[in-house]
C-alpha cells in the first residue's frame, strides 16, 4: 500500500507541515521521509535551535529541511491579517496573533496560504486542537457540511494484501441520515485513493427490513440518499455485517445485491459501532489500522494519536500527503 503512495508522490511531489517539530518521533519520521528523495518535503514547526538539537541527539538527518519558528516568522503580520479575515470578526488581531504562536494554528495557516499541501499534527496536541484550526481556517469542501473520518485497514492473506475502509469511527458521535450520506461518499472516495474499488455497505443490526425501529430507518434512508447522490457507486443497505461480507449469508438474506457478500467499505450507524468495529478488525482480525483519516476538509489535515511512534508518523504522513 505504501509503495503505491510513494509512487503517487514521486509523480506529484507535495509538502507536509509537522506542527510539533521538536518531537523525536516527528524528527525520526521526517528523516525517513527525506531519505525517499524529494517526493515529500517536510516542514518542521518549532524553535530552530531546539529542533536541530533534538535531531542531533536522536541521530536524525534533517539537514536541509525547512524549520519555521512562529516567533521569528517574517510573514507573521500578513498571516495575522489573513486569519482575522477568515475568522470574520470572531477573533481580534491580538487573539489571532496569540493563536498563531502555536504550531497547530500556524501550520494550518501555512496550508491555507498555499505554502504547504497538507498537515499532520497530534503527537502532543489533542484531536480537538488539530481539528479546531482546520475547521476554522481550512473549512469544509463545497457541498460538505461536516468533517468525518475513516480508517484504512490492511492485512496480508495468502500472499495478497487485503484493504478495507471503515467510517466514521472517530469524529461524529451520532450522525443523522444526511451526515451518514456524506460519511459514506467521502469514505468511498478515500478508499479509491488506496486502490480499493469501493463496495459500500451501510451497516445495521437489520438486513433489508429484518429488524425494525428508527435506527434501522436512519441507515436505510441514508443508504437510499447515498445511492441517489452517487449512482456510479456500488452501495447497499441496510445490511448486517455477516450479510455484507459472507457470500453464503448474502445469497440467503439479500440475493442479487451488488454489495452484499463482497463489501469492502463499511459505514457504521454511529461512533460506538464504528470504533468497536475497527478495533475488533485490528485486534482479532489481524488488520493494521491507519487513521483516523479526516475527510471533508478543503485540504488534507490529519491527526496522530499522542501514543504514536515514528513509524506511525511516517505512514500517516504518506497517507496525508497522498490525499492532496
Amino acid at each position: 500500500m505504501f509503495n503505491k503512495l510513494i509512487e503517487t508522490l514521486k509523480a506529484n511531489p507535495k509538502k507536509i507541515v509537522f506542527t510539533e517539530g521538536p518531537d523525536a518521533r516527528i524528527l525520526e519520521a521526517a528523516s525517513n521521509i527525506k531519505a525517499l528523495g524529494g517526493c515529500l518535503t517536510p516542514i518542521l514547526i518549532g524553535n530552530v535551535d531546539e529542533v536541530k538539537a533534538n535531531a542531533a541527539a536522536g541521530g536524525f538527518d534533517i539537514e536541509g529541511l525547512e524549520i519555521i519558528d512562529p516567533a521569528t516568522y517574517a510573514g507573521m503580520d500578513e498571516m495575522v491579517d489573513q486569519m482575522v479575515a477568515l475568522r470574520k470578526g470572531k477573533m481580534t488581531a491580538d487573539e489571532c496573533r496569540a493563536a498563531l504562536a502555536k504550531g497547530n494554528y500556524f501550520g494550518t495557516m501555512l496550508v491555507k496560504m498555499g505554502y504547504a499541501d497538507s498537515l499532520l499534527g497530534g503527537a502532543t496536541y489533542s484531536t480537538a486542537d488539530t481539528v479546531r484550526p482546520a475547521l476554522q481556517l481550512i473549512k469544509t469542501k463545497p457541498g460538505n457540511k461536516l468533517v468525518s473520518s475513516c480508517f484504512i485497514l490492511a492485512r496480508e492473506k495468502d500472499g495478497v494484501q487485503e484493504l478495507i475502509a471503515m467510517g466514521d469511527c472517530a469524529i461524529n458521535i451520532k450522525p443523522d441520515e444526511d451526515a451518514l450520506v456524506e460519511i459514506g461518499l467521502e469514505t468511498a472516495n478515500c478508499a479509491k485513493i488506496f486502490g480499493i474499488d469501493p463496495k459500500v455497505a451501510y451497516l445495521s443490526f437489520s438486513t433489508k427490513g429484518s429488524g425494525k425501529g428508527e435506527d434501522v430507518d436512519k441507515v436505510r434512508n441514508a443508504c437510499e440518499k447515498a445511492k441517489a447522490a452517487a449512482p456510479e457507486l456500488a452501495i447497499d443497505g441496510e445490511l448486517q455485517f455477516d450479510a455484507a461480507v459472507s457470500p453464503v449469508v448474502a445469497a440467503t438474506k439479500c440475493k442479487g445485491s451488488p454489495v452484499a457478500g463482497q463489501a469492502n467499505t463499511f459505514i457504521f450507524p454511529d461512533i460506538n459501532a464504528g470504533n468497536i468495529g475497527y478495533k475488533i478488525a485490528q485486534r482479532l482480525g489481524g488488520y493494521a489500522a491507519y487513521g483516523p483519516i479526516l475527510l471533508g476538509l478543503n485540504a488534507p489535515i490529519n491527526d496522530l494519536s499522542r501514543g504514536c511512534d515514528a513509524d506511525e508518523v511516517y505512514k500517516m504522513a504518506l497517507i496525508t500527503a497522498a490525499l492532496a
